[in-house]
């Protein structure tokens, strides 16, 4: 379990029998240990072991935001800035038996007020494009249910087994 005296908290919500908060996360070390555990309970997204390193090392230093549910982390999400008027949503992951819940949707909108509060104008997400995979296909339409539009398709960003889709959406 986390220590408190390292959070910030913000938001609590309720739905059903699902008691949940949003957190922002300030210690570094503990934005490496919740990433690593979701991140590794997802392989279907997250399963190349270099990427997924990568990912831990890179929530150091980031806006990093996480979904508690009876002192359990279930997600998470980290931005990065990107350009001087725009952020990534760099990783975003909830444990797959919270799938449908609400939780992805309240991490982004905690985010999002995050955002604003920082005076940016643009939010983007890179997944893989539309068709190339069943999980990844759920991923694309749940950032669309989220209001992102589709911005480009990038070939050679990542692998041609992979292509890079890029979503935006003006704050």
């Amino acid at each position: 379990m986390m220590k408190k005296k390292y959070y910030n908290n913000r938001l609590t919500m309720s739905k059903g029998s699902m008691n949940m908060k949003i957190i922002k996360v300030i210690n570094d070390e503990d934005k490496k240990k919740i990433t690593r555990a979701i991140l590794e309970a997802l392989p279907e997204w997250f399963g190349i072991v270099e990427a997924r390193e990568e990912y831990i090392l890179d929530s150091v230093g980031k806006d990093f935001f996480c979904a508690i549910e009876k002192d359990k982390v279930v997600g998470f999400l980290y931005l990065k800035q990107t350009g001087k008027d725009t952020v990534e949503l760099a990783v975003m992951g909830v444990l797959k038996e919270y799938h449908r819940k609400g939780i992805g949707r309240a991490l982004f909108e905690y985010a999002k007020e995050s955002i604003k509060e920082r005076g940016y104008s643009f939010i983007q997400v890179k997944t893989v494009k539309m068709g190339m995979y069943e999980d990844y296909d759920r991923t694309n339409r749940f950032y669309i249910s989220l209001g992102f539009k589709e911005f480009e398709v990038l070939n050679s960003l990542w692998d041609e087994n992979n292509p890079c889709q890029i979503y935006v959406m003006a704050i």
